[in-house]
């Protein structure tokens, strides 16, 4: 089924009464949402592929699904808590903090990494060049302000330099926007914003001009390779629906490893699934990067869980990684 842009309201719009009221999901239907960029490969392939319908023949049953396209952490979430949408994909903080939230009512977990990439925040303002210059004089563009992946990655790193009292000292300079927006942004140069918290393939698209350079990685910040994205839902789906649940978590599966052993085609699926203008010699060269994994397995997802508790974001404190994801993960490693 072809990738549906659309706005948040008109999702919010379309959830009936019934399904608002907590009605049961009809096993053999899933409606999943993901973002733009190369960090949502997985489901690029398992979209084209139709990964899904074919796990569902192997569990027995058909499976009708939906696809959407959401910019930021807090559409996704509204419309998960909604039940506008089964399935939503965002960064590990927004993800954890809906976690947080969420436990002993809807009791939203993750089901699978989509991933491990770093995230640079980038400049073009030539007198900043560490996270200590950024000033009041300075914008910075993320996805979703103060709660996304990158306002989050930031206040970690923010906490480590200036204690953790003051976390939120540049979320007053931080403007929700996306990434293609953002990145046009950066490279025009005839706007108020100057930086971008970036991901890929973007963040390498805007590199490519000589005024932009890159400040900090968010491996930097998280001592190594670390997981960028979650898919997650709630407890009531993962539980009603079994057999649609298995075949999409093994179709996940089974999209990460043709990533691995189909790098090109891989590359060129996502430039068909998103439209993409980017070259597909550009293209590959990211889905090659040995920086960045394609993989359902969640890295260095505890260490945002435990930093966020630290600064208090979080009120409940993880003991591991399994706190916070189904239990279908576990079959894989995972920290």
């Amino acid at each position: 089924m072809p990738l549906v842009r659309q706005l948040i309201p008109a999702l919010l719009a379309g959830v009936t009464a019934l399904t608002l009221a907590g009605a049961a999901h009809a096993e053999g239907q899933i409606r999943i949402a993901q973002q733009f960029g190369i960090g949502y490969l997985i489901l690029d392939v398992v979209q084209d592929q139709k990964l899904i319908e074919k796990q569902g023949k192997k569990e027995g049953i058909d499976i009708k699904v939906e696809w959407t396209s959401l910019s930021g952490a807090t559409g996704m979430n509204e419309a998960l808590l909604a039940g506008a949408l089964d399935v939503v994909s965002a960064g590990a903080p927004p993800a954890l903090v809906l976690w947080d939230r969420t436990r002993g009512r809807q009791n939203v977990k993750a089901i699978a990494s989509l991933g491990s990439m770093p995230n640079y925040l980038l400049s073009n303002n030539p007198k900043v060049r560490t996270v200590k210059d950024l000033s009041d004089k300075d914008r910075i563009a993320v996805p979703a302000a103060a709660v996304g992946y990158q306002s989050r990655t930031l206040q970690i790193e923010t906490a480590k330099l200036y204690g953790k009292d003051d976390y939120k000292r540049f979320d007053s300079i931080t403007v929700s926007l996306s990434h293609p927006d953002a990145t046009a942004a950066l490279i025009s140069g005839g706007s108020e914003i100057n930086a971008h918290f970036s991901s890929p393939p973007f963040q390498y698209q805007a590199l490519e001009n000589k005024n932009v350079h890159k400040v900090i990685s968010s491996y930097d910040i998280l001592g190594g390779p670390a997981t960028f994205n979650f898919l997650y839902g709630t407890q009531k789906f993962h539980d009603e629906n079994p057999k649609t649940y298995r075949a999409f978590y093994n179709a996940l599966v089974e999209a990460a490893e043709f990533i691995r052993n189909n790098k090109a085609r891989a590359a060129d699926t996502f430039i068909r699934v998103q439209k993409s203008k980017l070259s597909p010699e550009f293209v590959r060269k990211i889905v090659e990067d040995p920086e960045i994994n394609f993989t359902v397995s969640p890295e260095r997802s505890f260490v945002y869980a435990e930093k966020l508790y630290e600064i208090g974001v979080l009120k409940n404190r993880a003991t591991s990684w399994k706190d916070y994801f189904f239990e279908e993960a576990y079959a894989q490693p995972g920290s």
